[in-house]
């Protein structure tokens, strides 16, 4: 069997920046297990699978190590291949999951704008091996649907954090964010994610479904620039509207080719 795979770096303008994310696009699903063979075997941080059906995708995301419910940057990527390698006119494509709903993206010259449910998210006590893990206590801590959110007081608490890696993971869930009001950006952020493999994200667009009705009460605006300072970087433009949320930013096509199997 022969499968076309392409890979993107998504929330970036140029090679060698945002998140690196595989797409491969189906003619009909394969197992389940043998998509995490080939995501494994990637190691990038998720790969996307995606089969037309009717005239919107389905769409899976695999991290070198599990299944995910939601993953920003590879649907970036995964619209991006789909506007620019496999002839879709439209300026808007819809995907179906199997946990999160239904998702947009849409084309605006070459930015491409993410439409997610916003996360539900409820304060809760700061747990102990954050303290101990991260070597810094938070301000606040948050429980959404997936994720971990902690807030801290700067943008420079947030570049010095050094994570004990080992300890996260004991968290659960699918990730931690840690983040704060932003220097040049309204708010700044870092993705963690041991417990799925991935000890650092170096951009998560599903995470800003969980920072922008924080961030949004916090400043009073709807409309708000965010930054993820991992080593590769990231910048995206978000917008809440209502039970939704609207994160854009721009992707290129890193690599093209085929896996034998």
């Amino acid at each position: 069997m022969k499968l076309k795979i392409f890979q993107v770096d998504a929330f970036s303008s140029k090679p060698f920046s945002g998140n690196p994310a595989a797409v491969c696009i189906l003619d009909k699903w394969l197992d389940a297990e043998l998509m995490q063979r080939i995501a494994n075997e990637n190691n990038l941080s998720e790969t996307a699978f995606s089969v037309p059906v009717h005239d919107r995708y389905e769409i899976r995301w695999f991290t070198p190590e599990i299944e995910v419910d939601l993953c920003g940057h590879a649907t970036l990527a995964t619209a991006h291949i789909l506007f620019n390698h496999m002839g879709i006119s439209s300026a808007r494509v819809e995907f179906d999951t199997l946990n999160s709903g239904r998702l947009f993206v849409e084309k605006n010259e070459k930015n491409l704008t993410l439409d997610f449910p916003t996360d539900t998210i409820e304060e809760m006590v700061v747990p102990e091996v954050i303290v101990t893990a991260l070597n810094r206590s938070p301000l606040k801590a948050y429980r959404g649907k997936t994720d971990f959110m902690f807030i801290y007081a700067s943008q420079s608490e947030i570049e010095s954090l050094k994570p004990d890696f080992g300890l996260l993971a004991q968290m659960g869930g699918r990730g931690i964010i840690v983040t704060s009001m932003g220097d040049e950006a309204n708010f700044v952020s870092r993705f963690f994610a041991p417990q799925t493999g991935i000890n650092e994200d170096p951009v998560t667009g599903s995470a800003h479904t969980t920072l922008m009705p924080y961030w949004s009460g916090v400043l009073g605006k709807t409309r708000l620039t965010a930054q993820q300072l991992s080593a590769r970087g990231g910048q995206l433009v978000c917008e809440l509207l209502g039970d939704r949320v609207k994160i854009s930013g721009e992707a290129v096509t890193y690599m093209e080719g085929e896996i034998y199997i």
